[in-house]
């Protein structure tokens, strides 16, 4: 199993796709040996075995029984359209050094395109700050699954953008509510970070609970410093990513209110969503893409 640990920038991300591709061949490898066996197609029937074929889904508990060869038939699940809504916001992009959280994003997604391909269902994708910079209506083809590779390909390797501000991120989402394909698994990579009233947030969450949408927020942050403020006992010079403010500070002489302060926003986030059944993850993006993975497939089972 791939994780951003194991791979260098200049290996992994040079083809967005066959990182992709082995990251959820390396995943469903695992799941061989998980409860999630088999998550991607329902069983259906058997049929004899024809000499010379993949000897892969013999069931050999009814061959010890009968004696004879028989080959599992499954039917595969076409039902879902998923739609994946990314942050591009300049918060998006720090930390400014390895991998920061739009990268993590991206990545993510990129994977889940790749999973939903292998299951043959619809996938749609969105790109936003202020306001939507891409939204793609959720198909099967390999040319829209192509093309949104390409799209998540441009911001992957690319400079922070500076004065991507995520200060209408309410707006945005009531926006995407009304133009998603109705009752679609709503996938949101995001860290949240905006100067609005999160009323008007929690408000435009609800939304998309109200148009039928089944919801998934990701919420990527990098904890040890965004949550915690894990710097050292020294001046620091912190630099707002979306207007380019900045302060000089010991970390250590706010990190009490601080920590207090965020604890307070997560907790509300965390407590709206569980009133509007959104499932909430925390997303370390640290730590391997398994868990976002994990967290996607419990989802669509529970669902479909």
């Amino acid at each position: 199993m791939l994780s951003i640990q194991d791979l260098t920038e200049k290996e992994s991300f040079a083809n967005i796709e066959l990182f992709a591709s082995q990251v959820v061949e390396g995943f469903i490898t695992g799941l061989h040996k998980s409860p999630f066996h088999g998550f991607s197609v329902e069983f259906v029937e058997h049929r004899i075995y024809n000499q010379g074929e993949s000897k892969k889904h013999i069931d050999w508990k009814l061959f010890a029984k009968t004696d004879k060869l028989f080959v599992k038939k499954y039917e595969e699940e076409t039902n879902l359209r998923c739609q994946i809504l990314i942050d591009i916001s300049s918060s998006m992009y720090f930390p400014n050094k390895g991998i920061n959280k739009l990268k993590f994003s991206l990545l993510s997604a990129a994977t889940l395109i790749t999973l939903l391909k292998k299951q043959r269902d619809a996938t749609g994708l969105s790109l936003f700050s202020d306001k939507i910079e891409l939204h793609t209506q959720s198909k099967l083809s390999l040319s829209h699954q192509k093309m949104m590779f390409a799209e998540l390909d441009k911001y992957l390797n690319q400079e922070i953008q500076k004065n991507l501000v995520s200060d209408n991120i309410a707006n945005v989402l009531h926006d995407l509510a009304e133009q998603i394909h109705q009752r679609s698994l709503v996938v949101i990579f995001s860290d949240m970070f905006s100067k609005e009233n999160p009323n008007d947030i929690f408000s435009a969450l609800q939304h998309l609970r109200f148009k039928k949408h089944d919801v998934i927020m990701f919420h990527v942050t990098d904890p040890e410093k965004e949550k915690n403020l894990a710097f050292k006992n020294r001046p620091h010079r912190f630099v707002d990513l979306e207007t380019g403010e900045n302060i000089k500070i010991n970390p250590s002489h706010i990190r009490e209110d601080y920590q207090k302060h965020m604890n307070q926003f997560y907790s509300e986030l965390k407590l709206r969503c569980s009133q509007y059944k959104i499932d909430f993850v925390e997303v370390d993006i640290n730590r391997p893409f398994t868990e976002v993975l994990i967290q996607f497939l419990v989802k669509r089972q529970r669902l479909y």
